[in-house]
Protein backbone atom coordinates (compact mmCIF):
# COMPACT_ATOMS: atom_id res chain seq x y z
CA UNK A 1 0.00 0.00 0.00
CA UNK A 2 1.15 3.54 -0.63
CA UNK A 3 0.16 6.94 1.90
CA UNK A 4 -2.57 9.21 -0.04
CA UNK A 5 -0.72 12.08 2.46
CA UNK A 6 1.30 14.47 0.84
CA UNK A 7 4.99 14.35 2.05
CA UNK A 8 4.80 17.31 3.44
CA UNK A 9 1.85 16.34 5.64
CA UNK A 10 3.93 12.84 6.64
CA UNK A 11 6.65 14.10 9.18
CA UNK A 12 6.39 12.90 12.81
CA UNK A 13 6.69 16.07 14.93
CA UNK A 14 10.33 15.87 16.33
CA UNK A 15 12.10 18.24 18.85
CA UNK A 16 12.69 22.03 16.89
CA UNK A 17 11.47 19.99 13.32
CA UNK A 18 14.58 17.43 13.89
CA UNK A 19 13.95 13.54 12.41
CA UNK A 20 12.07 14.18 9.12
CA UNK A 21 11.28 12.19 6.72
CA UNK A 22 13.66 13.82 4.21
CA UNK A 23 16.54 13.11 7.06
CA UNK A 24 15.74 9.66 7.31
CA UNK A 25 15.71 8.90 3.66
CA UNK A 26 19.31 10.48 3.95
CA UNK A 27 20.16 8.51 6.42
CA UNK A 28 18.87 5.46 4.94
CA UNK A 29 21.27 6.62 1.36
CA UNK A 30 17.48 6.10 -0.18
CA UNK A 31 15.56 8.30 -3.05
CA UNK A 32 12.51 10.07 -2.16
CA UNK A 33 9.76 8.13 -2.80
CA UNK A 34 6.64 9.69 -4.06
CA UNK A 35 3.75 8.41 -3.28
CA UNK A 36 5.12 6.93 0.08
CA UNK A 37 4.84 2.89 0.59
CA UNK A 38 3.51 2.15 3.64
CA UNK A 39 6.14 -0.51 4.79
CA UNK A 40 8.98 2.42 3.99
CA UNK A 41 6.83 4.73 5.87
CA UNK A 42 6.84 1.81 8.73
CA UNK A 43 10.76 2.01 8.46
CA UNK A 44 10.56 5.98 9.14
CA UNK A 45 9.02 5.38 12.42
CA UNK A 46 10.91 2.75 13.62
CA UNK A 47 13.92 5.21 12.97
CA UNK A 48 12.16 8.15 14.38
CA UNK A 49 11.59 5.87 18.00
CA UNK A 50 15.23 5.37 17.68
CA UNK A 51 16.52 8.52 17.57
CA UNK A 52 14.40 10.10 20.16
CA UNK A 53 12.73 7.06 22.59
CA UNK A 54 15.55 5.15 23.19
CA UNK A 55 14.05 3.32 26.35
CA UNK A 56 10.87 1.17 25.22
CA UNK A 57 9.18 -1.36 27.33
CA UNK A 58 7.55 -3.42 24.84
CA UNK A 59 5.44 -5.07 27.44
CA UNK A 60 1.49 -5.19 26.87
CA UNK A 61 -0.56 -2.74 29.37
CA UNK A 62 -3.16 -5.23 30.86
CA UNK A 63 -5.06 -2.55 32.64
CA UNK A 64 -4.80 1.24 33.71
CA UNK A 65 -7.30 1.61 36.73
CA UNK A 66 -7.24 4.61 39.30
CA UNK A 67 -5.34 4.51 42.66
CA UNK A 68 -5.32 7.16 45.56
CA UNK A 69 -3.21 10.43 43.56
CA UNK A 70 -3.14 8.88 40.11
CA UNK A 71 -2.85 6.15 38.18
CA UNK A 72 -1.84 2.47 38.34
CA UNK A 73 -0.85 0.94 35.09
CA UNK A 74 -0.56 -2.57 35.68
CA UNK A 75 1.61 -4.71 32.53
CA UNK A 76 0.92 -8.06 31.12
CA UNK A 77 3.20 -9.75 33.50
CA UNK A 78 1.60 -8.41 36.22
CA UNK A 79 4.10 -5.49 37.49
CA UNK A 80 2.15 -2.66 38.75
CA UNK A 81 3.75 1.06 37.89
CA UNK A 82 1.85 4.29 39.83
CA UNK A 83 2.11 7.48 38.02
CA UNK A 84 0.24 10.82 38.79
CA UNK A 85 -0.40 10.57 34.43
CA UNK A 86 -0.92 8.67 31.58
CA UNK A 87 -1.05 9.61 27.89
CA UNK A 88 -3.12 6.94 25.61
CA UNK A 89 -1.82 6.76 22.21
CA UNK A 90 -3.19 3.22 21.26
CA UNK A 91 -3.83 3.91 17.79
CA UNK A 92 -7.37 2.99 15.77
CA UNK A 93 -7.08 -0.88 15.37
CA UNK A 94 -9.88 -0.97 17.99
CA UNK A 95 -12.20 0.67 16.75
CA UNK A 96 -12.96 -0.73 12.96
CA UNK A 97 -16.19 -0.48 12.33
CA UNK A 98 -18.02 -3.42 11.08
CA UNK A 99 -21.48 -2.99 10.07
CA UNK A 100 -24.39 -5.03 12.26
CA UNK A 101 -25.49 -6.74 9.09
CA UNK A 102 -22.15 -8.47 8.86
CA UNK A 103 -22.78 -9.70 12.35
CA UNK A 104 -23.57 -13.46 11.65
CA UNK A 105 -20.84 -13.79 9.14
CA UNK A 106 -17.43 -15.64 10.58
CA UNK A 107 -14.11 -14.33 9.77
CA UNK A 108 -13.51 -16.43 7.52
CA UNK A 109 -16.13 -15.29 5.02
CA UNK A 110 -16.23 -11.41 6.26
CA UNK A 111 -12.68 -9.42 7.58
CA UNK A 112 -12.08 -5.88 7.98
CA UNK A 113 -9.42 -4.19 6.10
CA UNK A 114 -7.37 -3.48 8.79
CA UNK A 115 -7.06 -7.56 9.36
CA UNK A 116 -4.81 -7.87 6.41
CA UNK A 117 -0.73 -7.42 5.75
CA UNK A 118 -1.04 -9.51 2.26
CA UNK A 119 -4.09 -9.51 0.34
CA UNK A 120 -2.56 -12.79 -1.71
CA UNK A 121 -4.66 -14.78 -0.04
CA UNK A 122 -7.45 -13.97 -2.22
CA UNK A 123 -6.43 -14.93 -5.23
CA UNK A 124 -8.64 -16.58 -7.70
CA UNK A 125 -11.60 -15.52 -5.22
CA UNK A 126 -14.84 -13.23 -5.47
CA UNK A 127 -14.04 -10.39 -3.17
CA UNK A 128 -16.97 -7.62 -2.28
CA UNK A 129 -15.39 -4.79 -1.28
CA UNK A 130 -17.92 -2.24 0.98
CA UNK A 131 -16.60 1.21 1.06
CA UNK A 132 -15.70 4.20 -0.60
CA UNK A 133 -12.25 5.21 0.36
CA UNK A 134 -8.58 5.03 0.12
CA UNK A 135 -8.57 1.92 1.99
CA UNK A 136 -11.67 0.26 -0.14
CA UNK A 137 -9.98 1.34 -3.58
CA UNK A 138 -6.31 0.26 -2.84
CA UNK A 139 -7.31 -2.60 -1.61
CA UNK A 140 -9.70 -3.15 -4.43
CA UNK A 141 -6.62 -2.57 -6.75
CA UNK A 142 -4.12 -4.63 -5.18
CA UNK A 143 -7.38 -7.63 -4.97
CA UNK A 144 -7.27 -7.23 -8.55
CA UNK A 145 -3.20 -7.30 -9.17
CA UNK A 146 -3.05 -10.31 -7.12
CA UNK A 147 -5.47 -12.26 -9.48
CA UNK A 148 -8.64 -12.09 -7.15
CA UNK A 149 -12.32 -10.79 -8.35
CA UNK A 150 -13.11 -8.00 -6.48
CA UNK A 151 -15.68 -5.33 -6.71
CA UNK A 152 -16.69 -2.38 -4.82
CA UNK A 153 -19.97 -1.68 -3.76
CA UNK A 154 -19.95 2.23 -2.10
CA UNK A 155 -22.45 4.15 -0.45
CA UNK A 156 -21.97 7.52 -2.19
CA UNK A 157 -22.89 8.34 -5.43
CA UNK A 158 -20.21 9.88 -6.52
CA UNK A 159 -16.62 8.10 -6.68
CA UNK A 160 -14.08 11.09 -5.99
CA UNK A 161 -10.10 11.09 -6.69
CA UNK A 162 -8.12 13.89 -5.04
CA UNK A 163 -5.14 15.29 -6.37
CA UNK A 164 -2.36 16.88 -3.98
CA UNK A 165 -3.53 19.91 -4.74
CA UNK A 166 -0.41 21.92 -2.44
CA UNK A 167 1.82 22.76 -5.91
CA UNK A 168 -1.35 22.57 -8.07
CA UNK A 169 -2.00 26.25 -8.53
CA UNK A 170 0.96 27.58 -8.35
CA UNK A 171 1.43 30.25 -5.00
CA UNK A 172 -1.95 30.64 -4.12
CA UNK A 173 -2.23 26.48 -3.27
CA UNK A 174 -0.48 28.03 0.07
CA UNK A 175 -3.14 30.00 0.93
CA UNK A 176 -5.93 27.72 0.08
CA UNK A 177 -4.25 24.76 1.10
CA UNK A 178 -2.58 23.67 4.09
CA UNK A 179 0.67 21.03 4.01
CA UNK A 180 -1.15 18.42 5.54
CA UNK A 181 -3.94 19.26 2.89
CA UNK A 182 -6.55 17.85 5.09
CA UNK A 183 -10.09 19.51 3.87
CA UNK A 184 -11.33 21.68 0.83
CA UNK A 185 -9.67 24.74 0.06
CA UNK A 186 -9.76 27.24 2.82
CA UNK A 187 -11.15 24.90 5.26
CA UNK A 188 -7.76 22.69 5.03
CA UNK A 189 -6.24 26.15 6.69
CA UNK A 190 -8.78 26.46 9.86
CA UNK A 191 -8.13 22.20 10.01
CA UNK A 192 -4.73 22.43 10.27
CA UNK A 193 -5.65 24.79 13.18
CA UNK A 194 -6.99 22.79 16.00
CA UNK A 195 -7.01 25.65 18.25
CA UNK A 196 -9.09 27.70 15.86
CA UNK A 197 -10.97 24.67 14.92
CA UNK A 198 -12.35 23.82 18.73
CA UNK A 199 -13.81 27.13 18.95
CA UNK A 200 -16.68 26.54 16.33
CA UNK A 201 -19.98 25.84 17.40
CA UNK A 202 -20.38 21.99 17.32
CA UNK A 203 -23.13 21.34 15.02
CA UNK A 204 -21.16 23.21 12.28
CA UNK A 205 -17.53 21.90 13.45
CA UNK A 206 -19.14 18.18 13.11
CA UNK A 207 -20.17 19.26 9.62
CA UNK A 208 -16.75 20.27 8.59
CA UNK A 209 -15.54 18.02 10.18
CA UNK A 210 -17.06 15.09 7.69
CA UNK A 211 -16.87 17.14 4.94
CA UNK A 212 -12.69 17.56 5.61
CA UNK A 213 -12.59 13.46 5.28
CA UNK A 214 -15.24 12.54 3.16
CA UNK A 215 -14.30 8.65 1.04
CA UNK A 216 -12.27 8.97 -1.81
CA UNK A 217 -8.78 7.64 -3.09
CA UNK A 218 -5.75 9.47 -4.39
CA UNK A 219 -5.71 10.21 -8.04
CA UNK A 220 -3.02 8.30 -8.46
CA UNK A 221 -4.90 5.11 -7.83
CA UNK A 222 -7.55 5.71 -10.39
CA UNK A 223 -6.06 4.14 -13.59
CA UNK A 224 -5.27 0.82 -11.42
CA UNK A 225 -8.94 0.23 -11.07
CA UNK A 226 -9.73 0.34 -14.63
CA UNK A 227 -11.17 -3.66 -14.89
CA UNK A 228 -12.69 -2.95 -11.21
CA UNK A 229 -16.42 -2.87 -10.77
CA UNK A 230 -17.26 -0.33 -8.38
CA UNK A 231 -21.25 0.06 -7.78
CA UNK A 232 -22.18 3.73 -6.14
CA UNK A 233 -25.02 4.42 -4.38
CA UNK A 234 -25.59 0.97 -2.73
CA UNK A 235 -25.21 0.18 0.72
CA UNK A 236 -25.88 -3.74 2.05
CA UNK A 237 -29.01 -4.55 2.81
CA UNK A 238 -28.30 -8.35 4.26
CA UNK A 239 -25.35 -10.70 3.76
CA UNK A 240 -26.19 -14.38 4.67
CA UNK A 241 -23.75 -17.38 4.22
CA UNK A 242 -24.74 -20.10 1.54
CA UNK A 243 -22.71 -23.16 1.66
CA UNK A 244 -18.85 -21.93 1.15
CA UNK A 245 -19.94 -18.06 -0.52
CA UNK A 246 -21.37 -15.12 1.33
CA UNK A 247 -25.14 -13.87 -0.37
CA UNK A 248 -25.08 -10.30 -0.62
CA UNK A 249 -28.38 -8.20 -0.97
CA UNK A 250 -27.58 -4.38 -2.21
CA UNK A 251 -30.00 -1.39 -2.32
CA UNK A 252 -29.86 -1.41 -5.57
CA UNK A 253 -31.85 -4.65 -5.45
CA UNK A 254 -28.33 -6.65 -7.03
CA UNK A 255 -27.57 -10.17 -4.94
CA UNK A 256 -23.93 -10.91 -5.19
CA UNK A 257 -22.77 -14.33 -4.51
CA UNK A 258 -19.01 -13.84 -3.36
CA UNK A 259 -16.68 -16.05 -1.49
CA UNK A 260 -15.42 -13.33 1.05
CA UNK A 261 -16.84 -9.70 2.11
CA UNK A 262 -13.70 -7.25 2.93
CA UNK A 263 -14.98 -4.31 4.78
CA UNK A 264 -13.12 -0.97 4.72
CA UNK A 265 -15.93 0.86 6.19
CA UNK A 266 -13.52 2.77 8.47
CA UNK A 267 -13.21 3.63 12.50
CA UNK A 268 -15.50 4.50 14.55
CA UNK A 269 -13.89 6.36 17.98
CA UNK A 270 -15.01 4.15 21.46
CA UNK A 271 -12.85 4.62 23.96
CA UNK A 272 -14.80 1.87 25.31
CA UNK A 273 -12.99 -0.58 23.00
CA UNK A 274 -9.55 -0.11 25.09
CA UNK A 275 -9.75 -3.59 26.99
CA UNK A 276 -6.82 -2.04 28.84
CA UNK A 277 -9.15 0.89 30.60
CA UNK A 278 -10.68 -0.12 33.94
CA UNK A 279 -14.45 0.01 34.42
CA UNK A 280 -14.35 2.42 36.86
CA UNK A 281 -12.09 4.75 34.68
CA UNK A 282 -14.74 4.59 32.15
CA UNK A 283 -17.72 5.46 34.17
CA UNK A 284 -15.67 8.50 34.98
CA UNK A 285 -14.75 10.08 31.69
CA UNK A 286 -16.88 12.36 29.89
CA UNK A 287 -17.63 11.20 26.58
CA UNK A 288 -19.53 11.97 23.64
CA UNK A 289 -20.07 9.43 21.40
CA UNK A 290 -17.56 7.59 22.62
CA UNK A 291 -14.99 10.13 22.35
CA UNK A 292 -13.77 11.89 25.38
CA UNK A 293 -14.00 15.46 25.51
CA UNK A 294 -10.67 17.04 26.40
CA UNK A 295 -9.22 20.62 27.32
CA UNK A 296 -6.38 22.27 25.53
CA UNK A 297 -4.02 20.08 27.24
CA UNK A 298 -5.59 16.52 25.57
CA UNK A 299 -6.50 16.09 29.22
CA UNK A 300 -9.61 14.21 30.22
CA UNK A 301 -12.58 15.49 32.77
CA UNK A 302 -10.14 12.72 35.34
CA UNK A 303 -6.92 14.73 36.09
CA UNK A 304 -3.99 13.34 34.24
CA UNK A 305 -5.22 10.87 32.14
CA UNK A 306 -5.06 12.36 27.89
CA UNK A 307 -5.66 11.03 24.92
CA UNK A 308 -4.04 11.39 22.15
CA UNK A 309 -4.92 10.65 17.95
CA UNK A 310 -8.35 9.68 16.70
CA UNK A 311 -9.92 9.88 20.25
CA UNK A 312 -8.73 13.69 20.16
CA UNK A 313 -10.80 14.11 16.90
CA UNK A 314 -13.91 15.05 18.56
CA UNK A 315 -12.33 18.11 20.49
CA UNK A 316 -9.73 18.99 18.07
CA UNK A 317 -11.21 18.64 14.33
CA UNK A 318 -10.11 15.61 11.78
CA UNK A 319 -5.83 16.65 11.45
CA UNK A 320 -5.90 14.48 14.69
CA UNK A 321 -6.37 11.59 12.64
CA UNK A 322 -3.22 12.18 10.40
CA UNK A 323 0.25 12.07 11.18
CA UNK A 324 0.69 15.89 10.40
CA UNK A 325 -1.53 16.18 13.49
CA UNK A 326 1.73 15.64 15.71
CA UNK A 327 3.45 18.71 15.04
CA UNK A 328 0.14 20.10 16.82
CA UNK A 329 -0.59 17.41 19.69
CA UNK A 330 3.06 17.25 21.05
CA UNK A 331 4.01 20.64 21.91
CA UNK A 332 0.49 21.14 23.20
CA UNK A 333 0.46 18.22 25.16
CA UNK A 334 4.41 19.05 26.18
CA UNK A 335 3.54 22.56 27.69
CA UNK A 336 0.18 21.31 29.28
CA UNK A 337 2.31 19.05 31.36
CA UNK A 338 5.33 21.34 32.02
CA UNK A 339 2.85 24.11 33.26
CA UNK A 340 1.18 21.91 35.57
CA UNK A 341 4.76 20.08 36.34
CA UNK A 342 4.84 22.29 39.43
CA UNK A 343 1.37 21.20 41.38
CA UNK A 344 2.29 17.85 40.46
CA UNK A 345 5.57 17.84 42.55
CA UNK A 346 4.34 19.45 45.34
CA UNK A 347 1.38 16.92 45.56
CA UNK A 348 3.89 13.73 45.20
Amino acid sequence: MLLRSPWAGSHIAGPNGRFSLDEFCSAAGIERPTPLPLDRFVEYGHWFRQQVVKDIDPRYVQQVRPRPGGYAVIAEDGEEVHTRRVVIAAGIEKFAWRPPVFKSLSPDFVSHSCDHRDLGRFAQRQVLVVGGGQSALESAALLAECGASPEVMMRTKVLRFLRQKLHTLGKISSVLYAPADVGPAGLSQLVARPNWFRTVPRPLRDRLSRRSIRPAGAKWLEPRLGNVLIATGASVVSAVRRGAHVEVLGSDGRRRVVDHVLLATGYRVQISHYSFLAPEILAKIRQDMGSPLLNSGFETSLPGLHFLGAPAALSFGPLMRFVAGTSFTAPALTRWIVSNWKGIRQDQ
